[in-house]
């Protein structure tokens, strides 16, 4: 029998606990679900207001992998949905609200991916976010090089960044923004991904051009575009691992000499959140959102 779960008063059907989702490791299902019950703290504020695209491995990172953008079928009528814009027209999708909406969520096996502005005001950005992504043989250590000119190059503009792991290959660099289209920061972060390529030329590029990617670090701006979605901290990934979406410091950044330095795992979380709480908190404080130089 699938066993039912009450979670904050709903009642959830949470299927297929024992079955092997990351191969390599052994983790399974029922471990990725207990991984968001005791990461919901931390990862709620990120996914609160925003409408959510699920990308989908119910049969692990091996299976079948896909994109579900609108309000999957059967999705209890509990869960918040909202129309968003689309340039082929409004569409409906999931809003994670709640524990229970996050439970039901990832019963269905999937990350986690959000657009750079709120359901209710989807005409401004409120984040910018650079996604630094390393060609081989470049890895996330160079990647880091990238960022710390970076840090440095919004520190300028009197914006604050804050680094994540992809949960990947690469680093994200987000910062609070406000008074501004999806538009301008996109045309902002291009900006700023060509003056990394001219000012580190062997290191960063701004172009995704596949001959110029082996080993730099490719810039890519456009995740800033109001249509896209990148992964939401804290989310676990589609890799042969467990591997998270996970916020780091600066000191950590500045001392990633291996890659393996900088990949958390979905056991590695708790304590770093009990350690650092949420590195991200500041992006959620409207207060501390800052204006391009337009």
């Amino acid at each position: 029998m699938t066993p039912i779960t009450e979670v904050e008063g709903r009642r959830l059907a949470l299927s297929n606990l024992e079955k092997v989702l990351y191969p390599a490791t052994g983790f399974t299902k029922g471990e990725l679900l207990h991984y968001y019950a005791t990461t919901a703290e931390v990862l709620l504020p990120h996914l609160r207001d925003r409408a959510v695209s699920f990308l989908r491995y119910p049969d692990g990172p091996e299976g079948q992998v896909f994109f579900t953008k609108n309000v999957p079928p059967g999705t209890p009528d509990w869960v918040t949905t909202a129309e968003v814009p689309r340039s082929e027209g409004p569409a409906r999708m999931v809003l994670v609200q709640d524990l229970a909406s996050l439970m039901w969520a990832a019963n269905l096996v999937t990350e986690f991916h959000t657009h750079q502005w709120l359901v209710d005001a989807p005409e401004e950005a409120d984040r910018l976010i650079l996604d630094l992504d390393p060609g081989a043989p470049a890895t996330i250590v160079e990647c880091c090089e990238v960022a710390l000119w970076l840090r440095e190059r919004l520190a300028a503009d009197g914006i604050e960044a804050y680094p994540k792991t992809a949960g990947s290959k690469g680093l994200h660099l987000l910062a609070a923004v406000r008074g501004a289209s999806s538009d301008q920061v996109s045309e902002y972060a291009k900006r700023l991904a060509v003056e990394a390529e001219r000012a580190l030329p062997r290191l960063a590029l701004h172009r995704m051009t596949r001959n110029l990617r082996p080993g730099k670090v490719f810039v890519d701006w456009s995740q800033n575009a109001a249509r896209k979605t990148t992964a939401t901290p804290y989310t676990l990934r589609a890799r042969a691992e467990p591997l998270v979406s996970a916020p780091v410091t600066w000191g950590e950044v500045e001392g990633c000499g291996a890659p393996g330095r900088l990949a958390f795992q979905a056991g590695d979380v708790a304590p770093r959140v009990q350690d650092y709480g949420d590195l991200l908190a500041p992006l959620l404080d409207g207060g501390r959102a800052s204006r391009l130089p337009l």
